[in-house]
């Protein structure tokens, strides 16, 4: 199975950057054993149409047209369902068990995330109730995968 981030806004070099792609490696090396791979952040530059709607439908197109046949749909929004690290990962190997091909990960521009986009998800995830800039919400998502990976591996990081 392969994990892939859908971003609206463009990542910066710096310490965000550098922190995501630690853990996107620390995936790709711990995800092998289980048959998960990880795909690089996919990332569209945020809309510049007129009005909140017509920004959220832009992206949401462009994210949506992105996906290949079969992608698991994970939708990152603030009003969205609360998961554990565990529960992640347990849903992460029910995907894996049920060959799902793709998880893709949603995360939005400032404006949040389409009606077309979160009617194709097939789950709606929050990471708490708070909002977070889309650099930090891309380093803690990796993390998590991170952490569910070593879970399902049964590594040590993961204290319970």
């Amino acid at each position: 199975m392969r994990l892939s981030i859908l971003a609206i806004g463009k990542m910066k070099k710096g310490p965000e950057s550098e922190l995501l792609e630690r853990y996107l490696e620390r995936c790709e090396k711990a995800g092998r054993q289980l048959g998960i791979s990880v795909a690089k952040v996919a990332e569209w530059s945020e809309s510049r149409a007129e009005n909140t709607e017509h920004r959220k439908n832009e992206e949401a197109g462009l994210m949506l047209a992105s996906l290949k046949p079969g992608t698991f749909l994970i939708v990152l929004d603030e009003h969205g369902k609360d998961l554990s690290s565990v529960d992640l990962a347990q849903f992460m190997e029910k995907c894996l068990n049920g060959s799902v091909p793709e998880m893709a990960f949603a995360i939005g521009g400032p404006d949040g995330h389409g009606k077309s986009l979160q009617d194709a998800a097939s789950l709606v995830l929050r990471m708490g109730i708070m909002t977070w800039p889309h650099q930090l919400a891309r380093v803690m998502l990796a993390e998590q995968l991170y952490r569910s990976i070593t879970i399902l591996s049964g590594h040590p990081y993961h204290r319970i």
